[in-house]
């Protein structure tokens, strides 16, 4: 039986990647893969509820870190730990970089601090023992805020994360970078600048490198 694969995407609000999670899925199923398609934070009825209160509510970043991490515990005991179990494909709307690139960066809250949190909440019970949680393959869609902020330019009503100013996202941005630069072998960094086909071809190539889709 094939094991279970995580795979996350990454990337600035506007940088595309939740054009291509789906597209992602339907590849893995044509080819027989049981899928669970998720996002954070959120994934669990719980999880949303607090998804709600970090995208719109005022708090400091301490109180917002908290909430996100009690959602990730809460989406990986009740979802990603048990599909992965049963060797499904996890393809996750944003994860852990997320916290560091939003809170961290963003914010300038102390990485430190979501290192422990990280730590605390990701380590989880396998067959091999605890072990630190963390995507087999994390796809960040690297794009400059100005080109981001132009895709997003009426598209909804904006969060508060939206709704921040371009310094914000430069920082944000910046936090990725400090997580790409830290764990290369997980990440693949995809040019989201590109046109969709050509980003599309880039994603299929980072999941084929590992030999999970033919």
């Amino acid at each position: 039986m094939a094991s279970g694969i995580f795979i996350s995407f990454e990337g600035i609000d506007g940088a595309g990647k939740s054009t291509h999670i789906d597209g992602l899925a339907r590849a893995f199923r044509a080819q027989g893969r049981a899928v669970t398609l998720t996002r954070e934070p959120g994934g669990t009825a719980l999880a949303e509820k607090l998804r709600t209160l970090v995208l719109n509510d005022a708090m400091d970043a301490m109180t917002e870190a908290l909430l996100v991490f009690a959602a990730r515990r809460d989406h990986l005991q009740q979802v990603i730990e048990p599909a992965l179990a049963r060797s499904e494909v996890v393809l996750c709307d944003r994860f852990t970089d997320a916290t560091f690139a939003y809170q961290g960066g963003g914010r300038g809250f102390d990485l430190a601090v979501l290192g422990f949190l990280e730590q605390l909440v990701q380590t989880v019970t396998s067959p091999q023992g605890d072990v630190l949680r963390q995507p087999d393959l994390t796809i960040w869609f690297d794009l400059a805020p100005d080109i981001a902020a132009q895709r997003l330019a009426g598209a909804r009503v904006p969060d508060k994360f939206e709704a921040q100013p371009a310094a914000f996202f430069a920082k944000v941005r910046a936090g990725y970078q400090a997580r790409f630069e830290a764990d290369r072998p997980r990440f693949a960094r995809i040019a989201a600048e590109q046109s969709r086909d050509a980003v599309w071809q880039d994603v299929l190539t980072s999941v084929r490198q590992n030999g999970w889709l033919i």
